[in-house]
């Protein structure tokens, strides 16, 4: 059995544990692939593909050393931020993090064209006494990991609880006939919205029941026309008559 445990962001990475299971949010050491890490547990007990163990519930100790690398990894940041100003290298440095031993340090950054970060590796190494990776970030995982406004006004799904990054395409916008508006169809990072596809199933159901745009259609009344636009969610369509009119009917109406 594993238990899921959050760190900096939202994705929850899952670790075997021994005897009783650690409650919910307690904090917790656990052995990764880079180390000894501080995280925070967000599930009860599940079967999941595991990347590691628990080692012990996190003590005093434990979360007084966490901090005081926090404060550290702050200036590793603040650091590499000025060296790369100073360097003229075009990358933006997004965090960093030191495992609990404080033997390895992890950069994440992100970057427009690709960058060479070797030569700031033995710097960094030899400045703070630890193992340095360097971890490229693609434009969602930016939002992600800073943590954004979303065009709802909550912060964003990525930043608080969203797991992964469904495959988001322009068809989804198409079919809830909203503007295909690149500012309105966007996140902060400049990727079409993941919450196109929360209710994209639902608008499929309704599409299913109405005739496709640019159909020729009749009412029951005899009315005919072309489908010049649908309207899912009031279960209407609006119909291009030959005389330019348009008339809006119900699927109700349709022969």
């Amino acid at each position: 059995m594993t238990v899921g445990v959050r760190f900096r962001t939202p994705v929850l990475r899952y670790f075997r544990f021994q005897g009783e299971p650690p409650p919910l949010e307690a904090f917790v050491v656990v052995r990764t692939s880079r180390g000894l890490e501080v995280g925070k547990v967000r599930t009860p007990p599940r079967v999941e593909k595991e990347v590691g163990e628990v080692v012990r519930l996190a003590t005093k100790e434990d979360l007084d050393k966490a901090a005081r690398l926090r404060v550290r990894a702050e200036e590793a940041l603040f650091y590499l931020r000025a060296r790369l100003r100073e360097e003229g290298v075009e990358a933006k440095i997004l965090g960093c993090d030191f495992t609990l031993d404080g033997r390895h340090l992890s950069v994440h950054y992100r970057a427009e064209e690709r960058v060479n970060l070797r030569r700031f590796t033995r710097e960094l190494s030899q400045r703070f006494d630890a193992r340095v990776e360097f971890l490229a970030e693609g434009p969602r995982e930016e939002a992600q990991y800073l943590g954004t406004l979303g065009a709802c006004g909550m912060e964003s799904c990525c930043s608080t609880w969203l797991q992964g990054f469904a495959q988001v395409s322009i068809k989804l916008a198409r079919d809830q006939q909203l503007p295909l508006n690149p500012e309105k169809i966007s996140g902060p990072c400049g990727r079409l919205l993941c919450c196109l596809a929360y209710e994209h199933p639902v608008y499929q159901e309704l599409l299913a029941e109405l005739p496709r745009k640019n159909a020729r259609v009749c009412t029951k009344e005899g009315v005919c026309g072309k489908v010049q636009k649908l309207n899912p969610l009031k279960g209407t369509v609006e119909l291009l008559l030959e005389e330019g009119k348009v008339l809006e009917v119900s699927k109700e109406e349709l022969a």
